[in-house]
């Protein structure tokens, strides 16, 4: 049992790990005529260095988590550390859950300052001081081990109380807090970000027209002071129902023409239009409902428990089991997701056509594939397995056809 889940957790890591191999040879495939102009000769150079960078990083983090997870299982130091604590489930399932959100966090703070404060710092991109790099990680941390505890509280809870019926119900727990979360998003994301409300005039006109054109509110139109992080270019709009507010990264504002930003908001408003982010959140059920299954499959067997050391089901190692079993499951669900929004991604698009913003959509998509180092080239089978959208030749390519009808 011990080394059957040992191996599917090595799997799930081999996965990841070809996919980052993949992705850092693609480095030299061809660039597509259409997206030639983006980088010029020396900028392609740069991009080049910074994708393998970057690549190479994923490699290294791969490895590294790999080898902590294996040692971490083989080693039973999760029961061991739990042994520490007194006994009782609530206890032990902290216990459990504490060590793996402290390994982790080690992990990923180094990765990502290794990723923030080095290789971004080298190209460019990164702006944020150490003080507002540790008060993100901070930030993530809290909010990781709120979560984390909220949902293995709610797994013992309902299975204390309902047994094998916990499926249904933790499906749905989950599924209300995610959208808790998309809920929250604007509020959170004001600790530790400024906004200002967009100056009057032609930019703030024309966004607010482009909504209420299709029966939306505009709350307010605010400016978010991402410079002080990157200087990547990012827009987006939030709010629940027909009331939005408008948030663009002063980057953004600073970067495009009106009709540029206003092509990207015909964008986002296509999609707001065809409710795709809540047809997203509905095909996230099928996701929440193998979660459940696993989370049912990991605590009722309590061999699976005792194989690493434990005397029986401790909740908080039933998550780490239902990470693994998620490690597995997640590139099929990922497959059936990602293809949907490449789809929702070219319908949007055409929504900017539509409003007449065709010729600068394209010269705001290329803008937004510089500053944000896109890759030009991606291969076919990270596109498939992993992205959300489409490469940028392929979305150029649907947009001008689109005006040429």
């Amino acid at each position: 049992m011990k080394i059957a889940i040992i191996l599917l957790a090595l799997i799930g890591s081999l996965y990841t790990l070809i996919l980052n191999i993949v992705q850092y040879r693609s480095a030299n495939n061809p660039t597509p005529e259409n997206v030639a102009d983006v980088y010029d000769s020396e900028t392609y150079l740069k991009w080049k260095r910074y994708s393998s960078e970057h690549s190479r990083l994923d490699i290294v983090s791969t490895v590294v988590s790999c080898i902590v997870t294996f040692t971490l299982l083989f080693t039973n130091v999760y029961a061991a550390f739990a042994s520490l604590f007194p006994s009782g489930a609530i206890f032990q399932l902290f216990a459990v859950i504490l060590l793996e959100i402290a390994v982790s966090t080690v992990v990923s703070v180094v990765r990502s300052y290794i990723s923030t404060m080095i290789i971004e710092q080298k190209y460019g991109f990164n702006k944020s001081t150490m003080k507002t790099f540790v008060f993100d990680c901070i930030r993530s941390l809290i909010v990781e081990l709120i979560i984390s505890f909220v949902l293995v509280i709610l797994m013992y809870s309902f299975h204390k109380w309902l047994g094998d019926l916990l499926i249904v119900l933790f499906a749905a727990a989950v599924f209300c807090i995610s959208l808790i979360i998309s809920f929250l998003y604007p509020i959170l994301s004001k600790i530790g970000n400024k906004f200002e409300s967009l100056e009057e005039g032609e930019l703030r006109t024309r966004l607010s027209e482009l909504l209420t054109k299709h029966g939306y509110k505009v709350k307010d139109i605010m400016v978010m002071d991402a410079s002080r992080r990157t200087t990547k270019l990012n827009a987006y709009f939030s709010g629940f129902g027909k009331m939005k507010t408008i948030v663009l990264y002063d980057n953004l504002v600073n970067a495009m023409s009106p009709d540029e930003i206003c092509a990207v908001f015909s964008h986002e408003l296509g999609h707001g239009l065809h409710k795709d982010v809540l047809k997203m959140q509905i095909m996230n059920i099928g996701n929440l409902l193998i979660m459940a299954v696993l989370v049912w499959l990991a605590v009722r067997e309590p061999s699976f428990h005792t194989a690493f050391g434990f005397s029986e089901v401790n909740y908080g190692f039933a998550f780490i089991l239902v990470s693994i079993g998620l490690s597995l499951t997640s590139p099929l669900t990922s497959l059936i997701m990602n293809a949907y929004s490449r789809f929702a991604e070219f319908r949007a698009d055409r929504q900017a056509v539509e409003e007449g913003y065709g010729p600068a959509l394209v010269t705001a998509l290329k803008k937004l594939a510089k500053d944000n180092f896109a890759h030009l080239a991606p291969s076919k089978l990270n596109v498939v397995l992993e992205y959300s959208h489409p490469p940028l030749s392929e979305r150029i390519a649907a947009v001008e056809k689109e005006c040429k009808k």
